[in-house]
C-alpha cells in the first residue's frame, strides 16, 4: 500500500541544517531497500513542509519508519500528517529523474 506523508517543519533553521545530511542519506536508504516512492520539499518557496510516499504494509510500518528520521528524531517535523493513499493511474514519464 502506499502511504502519504504530509509533513510540516518547525522554525528550525540551523537544526534543519545540521540534521539535513543525515536525512538525505536516510531517505536514500529507504529509497534504495524499495519502501520511499518519492518526495520532495514544497515549491512554494516557504521551506514549511514536504510530502513523502512510502510503500508498506501498514500506517504503523510508516510511523516505525517516521520516527526513525533524524527529522523527527531532532524536532524539524512540526507535524506529520499519514494517510493511506490509493494510486488510480500514474504517469512515470512524468516523474523526472531524482
Amino acid at each position: 500500500m502506499k502511504v502519504v506523508n504530509y509533513a510540516t517543519y518547525a522554525p528550525a533553521g540551523e537544526r534543519a541544517a545540521l540534521l539535513g545530511p543525515a536525512h538525505r542519506e536516510y531517505m536514500a536508504q529507504l529509497y534504495a531497500d524499495g519502501l520511499l516512492v518519492a518526495y520532495g520539499p514544497f515549491a512554494d518557496g516557504d521551506g514549511d513542509g514536504a510530502l513523502f510516499i512510502f510503500e508498506a504494509s501498514s500506517l504503523s510500518d510508516v510511523a516505525e519508519i517516521v520516527a526513525a528520521d533524524p527529522y523527527e528524531i531532532g524536532g524539524v517535523f512540526a507535524s506529520c500528517r499519514l494517510c493511506a493513499w490509493e494510486v488510480v493511474k500514474a504517469n512515470p514519464a512524468l516523474m523526472g529523474a531524482p
